[in-house]
């Protein structure tokens, strides 16, 4: 899910869908209107669940989308390799989600971890 917002009012920390993928704002530049033109915003933003580094380069008024990132909760039922098995807390859904490098010690059985989800995507944080 995503809504619409504008250019100038993005702030770093945030996030913001960038060719159709949510990313957290980690920069912004603003230069001034010129002679013939509108004040330009660049935005420099890393996705969420592919760590790339994209930009955009667009007028301060010009729409936008923002992603609904949610933070949640869910209990570990198994793991098999790299993959965990949850259950979400709140509507006790079962979907499966990868486990990263660094958090393979963290996770175990019966546990309650907090994951992110958006846009359809989930991800361990």
């Amino acid at each position: 899910m995503k809504d619409q917002t504008e250019i100038g009012k993005i702030k770093e920390g945030r996030y913001i869908v960038i060719e159709d993928e949510p990313c957290k704002v980690v920069g912004i530049a603003t230069s001034k209107p010129g002679k013939h033109g509108a004040a330009k915003a660049r935005i420099d933003a890393v996705g969420i669940f592919d760590g790339v580094k994209r930009s955009i380069v667009q007028p301060v008024g010009a729409k936008t989308y923002v992603p609904v990132v949610e933070r949640k909760s869910g209990q570990v039922l198994s793991i098999a390799g790299t993959t965990a098995h949850l259950m979400d807390m709140k509507d006790y859904s079962n979907f499966e989600i990868p486990i990263p490098e660094d958090r393979k010690g963290h996770v175990e059985v019966g546990k309650e971890i907090v994951y992110i989800e958006s846009m359809g995507k989930r991800k361990i944080d």
